[in-house]
This record gives structure tokens, sequence and C-alpha cells, in this order.
């Protein structure tokens, strides 16, 4: 298996520290809004990375932090008159359900800001007692870049005098420009936290190199995850400044490899709240299924920008719709997992950083040859089988298929009228029953006015929209 290590600017085989175990963190959502594409992207591509790992034969660990300490939690908690825990109960519950609805499993860890302060405290105090931190007279905590020799070679740039490093106003104490917060003193009456250092919030970027040492790291390793992940807005300032954290506190370096996803743009525009184009993952699932989404949105390369527009939607919708009519070809009949020439070379593609236009490719192949035999064999046992275990591990690896297809088939349509039509499809299987056909047949006449079709099946009658 390679990827693409995002520091090293190349592709590398990827070795774990331990023999078939791997560790991954990715930085996961501030909670004080609904998710937008952006967050949905990246949680799939690492939903992938997982799941390929696992087919792998790892026994992966996969934490994802939830950040509930922020100034824009704080400002949306007071504009909203709310406890601040309300909100961030809130969004984290709209996330979970929302990433449940494109098929992103939970992470193993997901460790909280506020439930990891003693963590953070002690990553501090340790710089601090190193000497690669510093107090401020007014209270505030800072990371002396100047006495890290190798800070900026994680994103191999020149720092900028311009370069924004909190997310709260910078001090005029710093001795630095480049210098960032691990804690801020607060002096108001809003949300804060006793610490060692005196009331105040930790700083942006200290909680993941905080959250790793405390569930990830061990002890004699030289790095305390295999791999770090997050969008490739993150890798400066966040990344850097957790790596420099992490190698100044401790004696291992952070991640062994750095994973980076790309940006999403919005008809060709970076998409951007500020511009008013961020398109909360909410909306699209109103009027698109989720399924329909991870498919879209998986489709182009991990590491490219991602251009989200309806026309490229559909033409996704109707890949996925192939795969959708096989399977239900195939409905009811039993499989085994046998392994077949088709899933190594679906994994092969997908070990190649997660090269998901080679794996997408492959299965048009399979759906297509797979169609064409079944037209020509008719009932051929083993080859039902055989597609149906291919079927079975895209499910699997990809999360792609995961429903009963006629119910795929009927998404869009109001529970009500779904209700409507399940009542007449009783009436009718009753009226068959009795063999009173004239019922029967006046029954299914008043389902197809739905705009739907009817298919009787040794396993029961289904129906989707037309």
């Amino acid at each position: 298996m390679v990827l693409f290590d995002s520091v090293k600017k190349e592709k590398r085989e990827f070795i774990p520290q331990q023999e078939g175990v791997a560790t991954l963190y990715v930085c996961g959502p501030t909670v004080y809004d609904d998710a937008h594409l952006g967050h949905a992207k990246s949680a799939l591509v690492f939903d992938l990375l997982r799941r390929v790992l696992e087919a792998n034969g790892y026994d992966v660990t996969y934490a994802r932090n939830i950040t509930d300490i922020d100034d824009k939690i704080i400002k949306k908690a007071q504009e909203q008159n709310k406890d601040i825990k309300e909100i961030t109960d809130f969004y984290t519950a709209a996330f979970h359900k929302e990433m449940e609805a494109i098929g992103v499993s939970r992470p193993d860890i997901e460790p909280k800001a506020t439930e990891s302060l003693e963590a953070m405290y002690a990553l501090i105090q340790n710089l601090i007692d190193k000497g690669y931190a510093y107090a401020t007279d007014d209270g505030d905590v800072y990371f002396d870049t100047s006495k890290d020799s190798e800070y900026l070679s994680l994103s191999k740039r020149v720092q900028d005098d311009e370069d924004k490093q909190e997310r709260v106003e910078s001090s005029t104490l710093k001795k630095n420009q480049a210098d960032f917060a691990l804690w801020k003193s607060v002096k108001d009456n809003s949300v804060v936290f006793e610490s060692p250092f005196g009331k105040g919030r930790p700083g942006w970027h200290l909680e993941c190199s905080a959250m790793i040492e405390k569930h990830l790291a061990k002890e004699g390793s030289a790095f305390a995850v295999d791999i770090h992940g997050g969008g490739a807005d993150l890798l400066f300032p966040h990344h850097e400044n957790e790596a420099a954290q992490t190698r100044c506190a401790t004696n291992h370096a952070l991640a062994a490899y750095w994973i980076h996803n790309g940006f999403v743009n919005i008809d060709g525009e970076k998409m951007s709240k500020s511009l008013g184009n961020s398109f909360f993952l909410k909306d699209a699932l109103k009027e698109y299924d989720g399924e329909v989404l991870r498919f879209y949105l998986l489709s182009t390369h991990y590491r490219s920008n991602f251009n989200f527009n309806t026309q490229d939607l559909l033409s996704a919708k109707k890949r996925l719709d192939k795969l959708y009519r096989l399977k239900k070809r195939l409905f009811g009949l039993a499989h085994n997992d046998e392994k077949t020439e088709f899933q190594a070379k679906l994994l092969e593609a997908l070990s190649d950083d997660m090269n998901i236009s080679t794996a997408l490719a492959l299965i048009d192949e399979m759906i297509s040859t797979a169609n064409e035999t079944l037209d020509t064999a008719g009932k051929h046992k083993l080859l039902k089988r055989e597609t149906l275990s291919n079927l079975a591990y895209i499910e699997k690896l990809l999360g792609f298929g995961v429903k009963n297809p006629f119910e795929y088939f009927q998404w869009g349509v109001e529970s009500a009228t779904k209700e409507q039509i399940d009542t007449l499809i009783e009436k009718r299987n009753d009226a068959k029953k009795e063999k009173n056909f004239e019922l029967s047949d006046t029954l299914r006449d008043e389902i197809l006015k739905f705009g739907v079709q009817l298919m009787d099946t040794p396993q029961g009658t289904f129906w989707e929209k037309v």
C-alpha cells in the first residue's frame, strides 16, 4: 500500500510502526455550526482510507476530535442566549447524524477539547520546563518558534509577518511574530477555565497534540501516530504548529505520514462562508440521497480540489444507479465471500493512494460485463454468486450499494405517499391470495398512478419511482 505524503511530496510505501497495526488521527469539526460540504469531503476521504487499511489487513485505531472550545462557539452561545454546552451538544449530534447519512462510520476514539484540558495543561508545562514556551505579563503562554530549529519544515514555507496564527487577537507581548498561543488569558466573564497558568482558554493548535499524546502515542515510538490527516487548509499553520509542539515536548515526531485532502469549490469558486457559498450538508441531504452524495464526493481523487455542481452530481447518480440495477437483478439470492480477480484489482487500485478513478472504472466494467453475461447466460448460479460477492465487497470497501435496491429507487417519495403505496400493495397481495384478480388489477392500476412501477418477486412485491 502506498500513500502520498504531503510533507515528503511523494508517494511512500505505508509501513506502520507496529506490524499489522495502523493509527490514524484526523482533525474533526469545531461544533458551532452545521457541517458543510468541505467537512463531508474530508470525513469521506478518511472513512475510505480507514476501510482500505482494514481491507489490507491492518488493525486500525482511528481518532477524530471534536473542538468544543472556541471563540466562535462562545459568540454563537451569546447571540442565542444559550449555554455553550447546549450549542456544542446540538451541533455535535447534527454532525453525527449527517455523517451517518453519507455512510461515514464513527471513529474508534472521539475526544472532546473540554474533556482533554488536563492533557493540554501537561503539554504546556512540559514546553515551559524545556524552554520552548514562555508566559507574558498579561497571562498568555506562547510557543517560542525561534527555539525550534525545525519550525516550518512541515509546510516548507517562509514565514510571512501577515500570517495569522490564532483565531483570537494576537498579543503585542509576543517575542516573535511567528509565536503562537498555547494558552490565552481571559479577563472578562465569558467562558473560562481554571488552569495552572491562570483563567483562560487553550490555543487553537494545542488540543490535537494533547489528545494524540493522551490516546495514541506510545512510549519509545518514533512517531505519535502513523498517519495524521485533514484538509489542505490545515497544513499551515495548524499542522505545522501541532508538529512543533509535539516534537519539542516529547521524544517523538507527531506523524510518520501526513495526508491532506483538497478543497471543495462550488460551481468553480472556492467554498467560503465569507463568499456566501458554504453549502451545508444538511441542505444537500434534502435534495439528494446520502449515498449519492457519498459516491459523488468520492468520485474525484482526494488530493484534487473538488468542484461541486448539479450536472456532475446527476451524472454520478446515474453511474450509481447502474450498480443498484445490477443488484436488483440479483435481489434475494444468497452469496458467499469468495475472493475474485475483480476484488483483488479493486483493492490494488485503492491501495495506490486511493486511486478512485481506476476503482470506479473497474466497477463500471464489472457491472457491464455482469449484465451482458446475465442477459445471455440466464440463471447461471455461479456467475450470480460471484457478482453478488463482488457487490458485497464494493459495499464493504467503498460504502456503495448498501441499501435495498428497491428502496434506493424510492428516495424522494414522501413518507405519507410511501405509506399509501405500501397499504395498496398489501391489499393487492391479499386480493391475489383470494384469487380476486379483478380487484388485484384495479389496485395495481391505482398504485401505478403514483408514478411508480411494480415488481413481483419471490421475495415479495416491490416498487420504485419511474
